[in-house]
């Protein structure tokens, strides 16, 4: 059970959209809620363990992860189990690749976005090795997700809980047009007997131009970008996915006795927020 709850936030404007539904959802759970910036994590100074909660950013909760000794789960934007529901062409290369075969004229126009999890570039239709040459002094190197040009008439973000659907949001496209729930509840069976599913997670799936149900991508819970869900779904969801992140932590992560680490809770450094 969690006692505490911190939430990242620079003390600056507002909340992201995330936090402040996190922020609602566990008031409403009587969790008190701390606030931290990402100079903490990198610093070290959470007072993470088991009965605490954290949430924030990509960046955040791999520092988190690393403070704990939680193996950070890699991308899994296209699960292999998947597949089927892709109803296109989905493939892995690296950068200087795509950029030669443009070069040589042995692709047409292409998505491409990154394949690891720390986002180097934006993942953008390329039509040559100009869109390529556009991207900067990428490593050419990198690895990147390619997919076959698709029109798509909506897309819905999924989001799901111990294999239910707790919630499905409108993002793109018009939302006259309704997913086929049949197929993604087929594709969210098929994930679960995959064995590979997190228990929380959201899986984004849109209308093809044939009128097909397709998966765009799935999404690990534990950062999970927010639409138009509500505070206590968000909220369970959310904590949900870090429950089962702790149950993997290593014995020897630096706070799963929950002692403090360099501070307390409530105490504040330089540039930091504390409690509301």
């Amino acid at each position: 059970m969690f006692t505490t709850a911190l939430l990242q936030y620079s003390g600056k404007g507002p909340m992201r959209h995330e936090e402040t539904l996190l922020e609602a959802g566990l008031q409403r759970r009587g969790i008190p809620v701390q606030y931290y910036t990402i100079k903490r994590i990198h610093r070290r100074q959470l007072p993470l363990g088991p009965n605490v909660f954290i949430a924030g950013d990509m960046d955040a909760m791999h520092g988190a992860m690393h403070q704990l000794g939680i193996p950070v789960p890699e991308p899994d934007d296209y699960p292999a189990g998947l597949a089927d529901y892709l109803r296109r062409k989905v493939w892995t290369s690296t950068l200087g690749e795509v950029e030669r075969a443009f070069d040589i004229g042995s692709i047409p126009a292409t998505f491409v976005k990154p394949a690891d999890r720390r986002k180097s570039f934006t993942g953008a239709v390329c039509y040559s090795e100009r869109d390529i040459a556009a991207f900067g002094n990428i490593s050419r190197r990198q690895r990147v997700w390619c997919s076959e040009v698709v029109r798509w008439l909506a897309e819905y973000r999924v989001y799901v809980i111990d294999h239910r659907v707790v919630a499905v949001d409108h993002y793109d496209g018009d939302p006259a047009i309704p997913l086929d729930l049949n197929v993604v509840e087929a594709a969210m069976t098929a994930y679960r007997c995959s064995g590979t599913a997190p228990s929380a997670y959201g899986i984004d799936f849109g209308v093809l131009a044939n009128g097909e149900t397709a998966l765009v991508e799935a999404n690990d819970g534990y950062a999970l970008g927010a639409y138009a869900i509500t505070a206590d779904v968000y909220t369970e969801l959310i904590m949900r996915r870090w429950s089962e992140l702790l149950a993997s932590a290593s014995p020897v992560g630096d706070q799963l006795d929950g002692a403090f680490h360099l501070e307390s809770v409530g105490e504040v450094g330089e540039g930091d927020v504390g409690g509301r």
